[in-house]
C-alpha cells in the first residue's frame, strides 16, 4: 500500500470511530429504525463501492493530479501562483466542483435515480456520508479527475481535499450533538451535522436546500442555504417519502433502486412542491 493511500485510510478511520463513538456518547436525534440492520446494509454497500472504485479507476485522481504537475498543465500553472496559495485555490475550486456536482444529481432525473439511494436511508449517521451507489461513485471520480485535468492543482493539495473530502462527508452525517452556540459559529468555517441534516429531509423544499459537503460557503452564496428545518431536528422526518419500509431497503434493493421501481419526487424539477400524502380513510 502506498503511502497517500495509507494516510487516507488511517484519517478515514479515526474519524469515522470518533463520530462512531460521538454519535454513541450524545446522539442528536432517537434512530427510527434498527441501527444495526442498517450498518450491514450500508457498510455492505460502501465496501462495493470501494471495490468498484479500486477496481475500475484505481488512484485515478491522484495519478491525473501528478500527470498534470509534471507536464504543467491546467489552469493552476499557468496563473503562475505561489505554491501555498496554488493549493489553497484548487481546494477551493474543487469543493465548488462538488457542490455543483450534488446539485447536478439533483437536478437531472438520471442523476437523481442513482442518488436516491443515498437519501433512501430512514436514519443519518456515520454510514450515510458513504452510503453511495457504486455508479454514482464512478462518475463523481471521473467528474473530480475531469476537475484536476482541467486546473492542475498541486498533488499535494489533490491528497488534502481528498481527505478533508472524506472527513466532513463523516462529520456532516453524523447524528451528534453540538451546542447550539458553537454549531451557529462553526457552520461559518464547515458545513455542520444540522446543517447537513436539513438536507435529508423528507420534505422537498428541505432536501433541495443545504448541498455543500466541505465549505458552507456556496449554499449562501447561491441561495440553496436553509438554516433550520420546519419541524425541528427531532421531529423532521429523514429519508424519501417513496422509500418508508427499511425491510425493503436492503443491499439488493439499494443496488437495483436506480434501474427500477418508483422514483421518489424530489429532483429539482419539481423543486417547491411537496411530497403527495397518502389518503386516509374516513372511517
Amino acid at each position: 500500500m502506498d503511502t497517500p493511500t495509507l494516510i487516507r485510510l488511517l484519517l478515514f478511520l479515526t474519524v469515522f470511530i470518533t463520530v462512531a463513538l460521538w454519535e454513541a456518547w450524545v446522539p442528536r436525534r432517537p434512530l427510527t429504525v434498527d441501527k444495526w440492520l442498517r450498518w450491514r446494509n450500508n457498510l455492505a454497500l460502501i465496501g462495493i463501492d470501494r471495490l468498484a472504485a479500486g477496481l475500475v479507476m484505481p488512484g485515478v485522481v491522484l495519478a491525473v493530479a501528478a500527470a498534470a504537475d509534471s507536464q504543467g498543465w491546467g489552469l493552476l500553472p499557468w496563473l503562475n501562483l505561489p505554491p501555498l496559495w496554488s493549493g489553497v485555490l484548487a481546494i477551493v475550486i474543487l469543493d465548488l466542483v462538488i457542490y455543483l456536482q450534488h446539485l447536478m444529481f439533483h437536478a437531472v432525473p438520471g442523476l437523481w435515480r442513482l442518488h436516491m439511494v443515498h437519501h433512501a436511508d430512514l436514519d443519518i449517521d456515520v454510514t450515510t456520508g458513504l452510503r453511495f451507489h457504486p455508479v454514482e461513485i464512478l462518475l463523481s471520480l471521473l467528474i473530480k479527475t475531469a476537475a484536476v485535468s482541467a486546473l492542475g492543482p498541486p498533488v499535494s493539495a489533490v491528497l488534502l481535499f481528498e481527505i478533508l473530502l472524506n472527513a466532513t462527508a463523516l462529520f456532516n452525517h453524523g447524528n451528534i450533538t453540538i451546542p447550539q452556540a458553537i454549531d451557529r459559529w462553526l457552520r461559518l468555517l464547515v458545513v455542520t451535522p444540522d446543517m447537513h441534516r436539513v438536507h435529508h429531509s423528507v420534505l422537498i423544499r428541505e432536501t433541495n436546500t443545504n448541498f455543500g459537503f466541505n465549505f458552507p460557503w456556496w449554499d449562501r452564496l447561491l441561495f440553496t442555504y436553509r438554516d433550520q428545518p420546519l419541524a425541528g431536528h427531532l421531529d423532521m422526518t429523514i429519508g424519501l417519502s417513496t422509500f418508508r419500509n427499511q425491510e425493503k431497503l436492503g443491499l439488493l434493493r439499494m443496488l437495483t433502486m436506480p434501474f427500477s421501481g418508483p422514483v421518489a419526487p424530489y429532483s429539482l424539477d419539481r423543486i417547491g412542491r411537496m411530497p403527495k400524502q397518502k389518503r386516509t380513510g374516513s372511517g
